[in-house]
């Protein structure tokens, strides 16, 4: 009833939705607080008032840099949020002293976490109880240069994680077209086709001049914490061609001229399919340091149905082989796939409970850790645009969510694998990923017990002194 009730919230009141929260808060108490929050926010979507979107548009703004990670289409913001909301928010402090949590703002106006001006203070509001102040990250130097051809830095090269990654997509399609290739959950296509028709530039392939131009301004510029420590190459697959490379050698070429350009500056980090061997040791060659070939999901029924090009290309047993194989050319903590947590619940496909999801996911953990490989993962988010988002408008359970966070922690701590290279600091309060809270909940350094934070003392103390009221949305 829990599960369920916490994956139907619009019909829950307040009192029922923060009853349930907190009920959920205290059976998985060794996760902090605020990882909880992070990812029911990640899962749910976050609304601004207007009075918070005027706020936020003075701070770095979202840049939109491959998905739309929004639950509506642009086209229905009324609000205009599309292009005054905040990349990331900051959780700190407020009536159960949360530690800096980092969350990636996925957009959704009926969500029920909204960010509101408090009394001149913005603060994250559920139901209209404060949850904890909201911190914006500052317009950083870079963001307000421009290139030669007159596009802005944010563009070509923005950065998420709170500054601490320049996010690269240098190729904003994917070639798998249609419902017949396209991954269900996925909306680079049609996120493509929205930013344009609301009149974003958006650069379908970023020029190897542009992406040099744009480091050397940030190279430049980039000198007050936080600065950038990364940089991720990614976009669409190429099964063809594309400007008559290989997927391989068109996306090695950037990495080779940035990492000639720039030798040492930043860690480099690599999206793509996954690859042979003979190919993944051209990436290496060229100066790539961690490889992503992201498996999205484990179970071989669910990877073909929802990842249909890729099974169809390469195929996932195929897939896992080239994971493997790639810890060959590169260490095996330096190979991080990726999968999207939540679909495996996804309707009509998915598994029924979350129990059946949880061990299916942590079949594929527990064999990819066992090879010192350690996966990530991203919390689902049903973008409207996408073959799964309008039948799961909510994603998969929270409940679902938080059992993959404690299985991910348990796994990595059994088979004592460091931390995943790449990411930052690890720990509550020092994280700075912000599309899931897997670095959140890595216990190495990560400080004080989730069980000492006020939160698991009670909504209820707080939700009595501080009622909540009626619709606030201005």
């Amino acid at each position: 009833m829990l599960m369920s009730g916490l994956n139907q919230q619009p019909t829950l009141s307040h009192e029922q939705y923060l009853d349930q929260l907190e009920a959920l808060i205290k059976r998985h108490d060794s996760l902090p607080p605020e990882a909880i929050v992070k990812t029911d926010m990640l899962r749910l979507g976050v609304a601004f008032t207007e009075e918070a979107l005027r706020v936020a548009a003075q701070h770095k703004l979202k840049a939109y840099f491959i998905f739309s990670f929004d639950l509506v289409p642009l086209k229905e913001m009324e609000q205009q949020e599309h292009w005054r909301a905040p990349e990331e928010i900051c959780l700190e402090g407020g009536p159960y002293g949360f530690r800096r949590t980092i969350v990636s703002v996925r957009l959704n106006p009926a969500s029920p976490y909204r960010v509101e001006v408090d009394e001149e203070q913005v603060a994250l509001k559920l139901n209209g109880v404060t949850i904890c102040h909201v911190g914006f990250q500052p317009v950083p130097e870079y963001y307000t240069h421009t290139l030669s051809n007159g596009k802005r830095v944010i563009e070509i090269a923005p950065t998420i994680e709170w500054g601490y990654l320049i996010y690269l997509t240098v190729y904003r399609i994917c070639q798998y077209f249609g419902k017949q290739e396209e991954c269900q959950f996925c909306d680079i296509n049609e996120n493509y086709r929205q930013q344009l028709e609301a009149g974003r530039p958006y650069t379908g392939v970023k020029s190897v001049d542009e992406i040099l131009e744009a480091l050397a301004i940030i190279n430049q510029t980039d000198t007050q914490e936080p600065i950038s420590r990364a940089y991720t190459i990614t976009g669409g697959s190429v099964t063809t061609k594309l400007h008559g490379l290989s997927e391989v050698d068109f996306y090695a070429r950037y990495a080779e001229a940035i990492e000639q350009r720039f030798p040492g500056r930043w860690i480099s980090k690599m999206v793509v399919q996954a690859l042979p061997v003979d190919e993944v040791k051209k990436l290496k060659d060229v100066g790539v340091q961690i490889y992503h070939p992201n498996y999205e999901i484990w179970d071989e029924r669910l990877f073909n149905l929802i990842c249909p090009g890729k099974a169809r290309y390469i195929g996932r047993n195929e897939w896992i082989k080239r994971i493997l194989d790639a810890a060959t050319i590169f260490e095996p903590s330096h190979v991080i796939p990726n999968f999207v947590a939540g679909v495996e619940m996804a309707k009509p496909y998915g598994f029924d409970t979350v129990d059946e999801a949880i061990a299916s996911t942590a079949e594929g953990l527990n064999f990819f850790m066992s090879h010192g490989i350690t996966p990530r993962f991203t919390v689902w988010c049903p973008e409207p645009l996408t073959g799964l988002g309008p039948l799961n408008p909510q994603g998969a359970p929270l409940e679902y969510h938080l059992r993959l966070l404690e299985t991910w922690r348990d796994l990595h701590a059994s088979y004592r694998l460091p931390v995943p290279p790449g990411y930052g600091e690890a720990g509550i309060g020092r994280a700075v990923f912000s599309v899931s809270a897997f670095m959140d909940v890595i216990e190495q350094g990560a400080g004080p017990s989730a069980s000492g934070n006020p939160l698991h003392a009670g909504l209820h103390q707080v939700i009595h002194a501080n009622p909540p009221s009626g619709d606030r949305r201005s």
